[in-house]
C-alpha cells in the first residue's frame, strides 16, 4: 500500500501555536509535519518524538526547505521583534520558495486588522507587515487561505469557533482552536482562496471552514 500522506511544512513550528499544529497534524491520517526551525537543538527534540525537522531561516534562502514538500503553513512570527524581516519579508521569502517548488497550497496565519492596519497605533507595523504579506500571497498565483484570528489566548481550545470573511466585532480565541482551523483548511477546496477572521464562537471548526 502506498503512502499517501501530504507532506506539511510548518514554519514557526516551535512556537506555542506551531508546536500544536505540529501535534495535530502528527495525529492526522492524511498528513506528515514536516517542522521548520531554524536551531539544530529544536530539530534534534523534534526528531526524537519522530516527527521530521528541517533547519531553515526566514531571511534566507528556503529552496531547501520546501522542497517534496504538498503544503505549507507559515505560523511563524517574531514577538515585534522583526516585524518587518520577519513576519512580513520572511512569509514573502516563504511564499515565493513555495510557489517555485509547486506547493499545492498556503496557509498563512494573519490578525485580524490587517486588512485595516490603521485601527491599532501600537500594532500599526505589525498589522501593516501582515497586511503586506497577505497581500503578496494573494498576488502569487498559489492556492491559499489566509486566516486573520483575533487576540490569541493559551486558554484550552473548545474546537468551536465563528467565522466569517469580516467579523463585525473584537474578540478573543485560543491558539488551539487557532491550529485547528489552519489544519483544516489545508483541504483542497476548503476556503480556497479565501481570507476570513475567527473567534471564538459555537460552531464546529469542521463546520465553520466549510
Amino acid at each position: 500500500m502506498t503512502d499517501k500522506k501530504q507532506n506539511i511544512l510548518i514554519a514557526g513550528a516551535n512556537g506555542t501555536t506551531g508546536k500544536i499544529i505540529v501535534e495535530l497534524l502528527q495525529a492526522s491520517d492524511r498528513y506528515r509535519p514536516i517542522a521548520m526551525v531554524r536551531k539544530e537543538a529544536q530539530k534534534e527534540a523534534f526528531e526524537k518524538d519522530g516527527i521530521t525537522a528541517v533547519l531553515a531561516d526566514l531571511e534566507k534562502d528556503l529552496s531547501r526547505a520546501v522542497t517534496g514538500v504538498d503544503k505549507v503553513i507559515f505560523a511563524a512570527g517574531s514577538k515585534g521583534k522583526k516585524v518587518i524581516a520577519v513576519d512580513q519579508e520572511g512569509a514573502k521569502n516563504l511564499t515565493d520558495a513555495a510557489k517555485k517548488a509547486g506547493v499545492g497550497k498556503f496557509v498563512m496565519l494573519s490578525s485580524m486588522g490587517a486588512d485595516n492596519p490603521s485601527v491599532s497605533d501600537d500594532l500599526k507595523e505589525y498589522l501593516k507587515a501582515k497586511q503586506n504579506a497577505d497581500n503578496h500571497l494573494r498576488n502569487s498565483g498559489l492556492e491559499y487561505s489566509i486566516v486573520r484570528p483575533g487576540a490569541l489566548s493559551d486558554k484550552d481550545g473548545t474546537g468551536k469557533i465563528q467565522l466569517k470573511e469580516k467579523l463585525d466585532k473584537q474578540g478573543s480565541i485560543s491558539r488551539a482552536d487557532v491550529a485547528k482551523t489552519l489544519v483544516e483548511v489545508l483541504e483542497d477546496g476548503v476556503q480556497q482562496n479565501q481570507t476570513f477572521e475567527i473567534i471564538a464562537g459555537d460552531t464546529p471548526v469542521e463546520k465553520a471552514v466549510l
